[in-house]
Parts: C-alpha cells; structure tokens; sequence
C-alpha cells in the first residue's frame, strides 16, 4: 500500500482547519439539509431553483469535509522553533531577505502548501521562494531563485 503524502501545516493551521470542520458538521451541513427540507416542501423539483442551489451547496460542503479530512488524517505539524538557534532555514521559520531586484527587504514565514498565504506573509515551501530558501544559511551570498523570471536575494535573518 502506498502511503500518502505528508501534508505540512503549523500547530495554528491544524486549530484552524479543524475549527473549519467542526462549523461545517454542526452549523454548514445542518442548515443545507434544512435548505434542501424547504426547497422540496415547495413541490415540483426539476425547475426549483432553491433546490438547486441547496444541491450545490450541499455538494461543496461536503466536498470541504472531505478535503479536511484527508488533509487531517495526513498532517505533519511543522514544529515551532522559536527561541531555538537554528543553523539552517526550515519549514516554519520566517525568514528576511533583501529582493535585489527591487532592493526591497520582505519577510516570509514558511509553511505548507495548504495554509500558504503570500499576502499573510505565508509562502509554500513548494513555492519557488520557498524552496530556494530551505536549507540555506544567513550570508551576504547571493541565492538565486529560479521562476518564470529568476531574481536573486540575499538572506538577512531568520528564526
């Protein structure tokens, strides 16, 4: 039996998707039975549009549920490492670096996939960034990021 993929969230992405899971059991998934109770109490359904909707709302609940689960039942929790001297950068440090294409300093936190959020200043360790980052050491070096468009960083703390 193949097993299957790791799926990296920090102990804060796991309390978030299983607060999600818990609202869609207790409050998603019974107001959509309720809906879908209204909906064929009006009668005819083949041209009922409530019903309908009820339908693809149902299908989207329970396809998230789904998706939690298996999200769940594969989670590998990124440990927190703060406070903790670390010589190399790893999932859930966060990480600033000079961009000198722009000569702009930014500062990420990386995480999984799942819980990435590039506006949170959360990128994937899958992204280009990400993955050009891990492993690597502060240093006034140069790491180039292969993308669409391959810039260059220099990397100026992390913890």
């Amino acid at each position: 039996m193949v097993e299957a993929e790791k799926i990296f969230l920090t102990k804060k992405g796991v309390e978030e998707l299983q607060e999600e899971f818990r609202n869609l059991i207790d409050v998603e998934r019974p107001n959509v039975i309720k809906d879908l109770q209204e909906a064929r109490a009006q009668g005819d359904l083949s041209e009922n549009a409530d019903y309908d909707a009820a339908r693809a709302r149902q299908a989207e609940v329970e396809a998230r549920i789904k998706q939690i689960e298996h999200i769940l039942a594969n989670v590998q929790i990124i440990e927190d490492e703060t406070g903790k001297k670390q010589k190399k950068i790893h999932m859930g440090s966060t990480v600033t670096f000079l961009d000198l294409s722009d000569n702009e300093e930014y500062t990420y936190t990386i995480v999984g996939s799942v819980e990435a959020d590039p506006l949170s200043g959360k990128i994937s360790n899958e992204s280009a960034l990400g993955a050009a980052l891990l492993g690597k050491e502060i240093s006034n070096k140069e790491v180039e990021v292969p993308s669409e468009v391959p810039y260059k960083i220099i990397i100026k703390s992390f913890n």
